[in-house]
């Protein structure tokens, strides 16, 4: 029995490997073979093998035939097949609070002053963190904590109901951004968010529809670099 597919004139492709997927209602895994081909005879599989990251990436990788190349903007810092790093300088942005304790209730729907930001997404996960200076980092500068809540202590953000891109290309960043600013600020996952000396409240009242520049001098710095933060290694 010959196996084969022919595509063309110039491809021919032989059954090399299966994958079996076993599973109840609830589970699944799958098991990896390799295929012995006979003449005259069906094809049997080899004893199962691991089912290891580096197998499954090549063969993602291999079906989606390859990831397109993108030209990358000023205010991207890193890029990798599945993660995409970037800063935003100062701004201002509308931000939207929803606590069922009516906490920060005064906050909602205004306009506040942002410290630079640095994003940071992974698979569909996002983390941010703070810059203490209005300027592009480089690889050895550190970063602060993101006065915000909905953030845990690693900066990876609970996005709940928020709107995420199905990607992390160049062009899913605005979205990204958009998607975290109009979703709703519900609850502090970190004990400590801001050195200011009315904690998280004062901070933002202080800071409601105000024109002034963030004041990053109340902003907690972390030992964490750049660098660090883009490999995804905890502080």
């Amino acid at each position: 029995m010959q196996v084969h597919i022919s595509i063309g004139e110039n491809h021919r492709f032989e059954l090399r490997e299966a994958l079996l997927v076993y599973g109840d209602r609830q589970r699944r895994f799958v098991t990896r073979h390799s295929v012995v081909l006979h003449d005259g005879a069906p094809p049997t599989l080899e004893p199962a093998q691991p089912l290891t990251l580096g197998f499954v990436e090549s063969l993602v990788r291999s079906l989606s035939g390859g990831s397109t190349a993108e030209v990358l903007p000023e205010n991207v810092l890193a890029k990798g097949e599945r993660m995409i790093v970037w800063w935003t300088p100062r701004c201002r942005r509308q931000m939207f609070y929803e606590n069922s304790e009516q906490k920060a209730i005064q906050l909602n729907g205004c306009v506040f002053p942002q410290p630079p930001l640095v994003w940071r997404v992974q698979n569909g996960d996002l983390k941010i963190r703070a810059l203490a200076e209005n300027k592009r980092p480089c690889a050895a500068t550190t970063l602060a904590v993101a006065p915000f809540w909905n953030l845990s202590e690693d900066g990876r953000v609970c996005t709940g109901s928020m709107r995420r891109p199905d990607n992390d290309t160049v062009a899913s960043i605005p979205e990204w951004e958009r998607g975290f600013y109009e979703s709703a600020f519900t609850h502090a996952n970190v004990g400590r968010l801001t050195r200011h000396r009315g904690g998280f409240e004062g901070l933002w009242n202080e800071l409601i529809n105000q024109r002034k520049p963030f004041p990053e001098l109340t902003l907690i710095q972390l030992p964490q670099t750049l660098a660090q933060f883009v490999r995804g290694e905890r502080r």
